[in-house]
C-alpha cells in the first residue's frame, strides 16, 4: 500500500530507520511512533519507498 501523503511517507522512513536499529526509537515523535509497533518492516519499506511527485504535503482525515 503505498503513502498517501509525503508526510506519511516521512513518518514510515523514520519508523523504519528506528526498527533497523539506525534511529533510537526514543527520537520518533507522532505517527512514526505508533507506526513502529504496529506495522512490519516490509510494510514500513512500501510506505517509505512510495513516489513524492505528486503527493500532497498532508491528507486530512
Amino acid at each position: 500500500m503505498p503513502a498517501k501523503s509525503k508526510a506519511q511517507q516521512k513518518a514510515a522512513g523514520a519508523a523504519l530507520a528506528a526498527k533497523r536499529g539506525q534511529t533510537p526509537k526514543s527520537r520518533l515523535k507522532g505517527a512514526s511512533k505508533e507506526m513502529v509497533d504496529s506495522m512490519s518492516e516490509k510494510q514500513l519499506e512500501e510506505f517509505a519507498s512510495t513516489k513524492r511527485r505528486g503527493k500532497p504535503e498532508r491528507v486530512s482525515h
